[in-house]
């Protein structure tokens, strides 16, 4: 069965291993499988900035760390000779990420959370909870 999986990265340790988790779902998997790597860049706070700063300075700020947030990913699915394409969105994260797996037809969204504690571990961030909340296709967490 062909599978489409849209992993939302942000550069963490849990981010890096739902890459590792959706690399080892694929090699256990048969047909056309697919993931795109998607990272978001929230520039909400960044806006007043751009008054002040020469033209384009921000969105090439925010293109580089997006940049760094993919590089190991995608040399890693390099290595593992698996599919894959990118996205790269400016905006709230968890409303880009809902966008994305709806507009791309994904039969998954995978990503990491950051638990670091019993109780922590209960409690989703508020990207992640968002993202469970209001998405239409399920979502795998992984936590490092």
């Amino acid at each position: 069965m062909d599978m489409k999986y849209l992993i939302a990265i942000d550069g963490s340790k849990a981010s890096e291993a739902a890459v590792k988790y959706a690399v080892a779902l694929f090699k256990n998997m048969k047909g056309e499988n697919h993931i795109t790597l998607m990272t978001v860049q929230d520039d909400s706070s960044l806006k007043l900035f751009k008054k002040y700063t020469p033209k384009g300075a921000v969105e090439d700020y925010l293109r580089e760390s997006a940049d760094t947030h993919l590089a190991w990913a995608i040399k890693f699915l390099n290595k593992a000779n698996v599919a894959h394409d990118m996205a790269i969105k400016f905006g709230h994260p968890s409303a880009q990420i809902i966008k994305e797996a709806k507009s791309g037809g994904f039969d998954m969204i995978i990503m990491g959370t950051k638990g670091r504690s019993a109780w922590a571990d209960t409690v989703l961030g508020s990207v992640a909870q968002r993202v469970a909340g209001a998405s239409k296709v399920p979502v795998l967490f992984i936590q490092p």
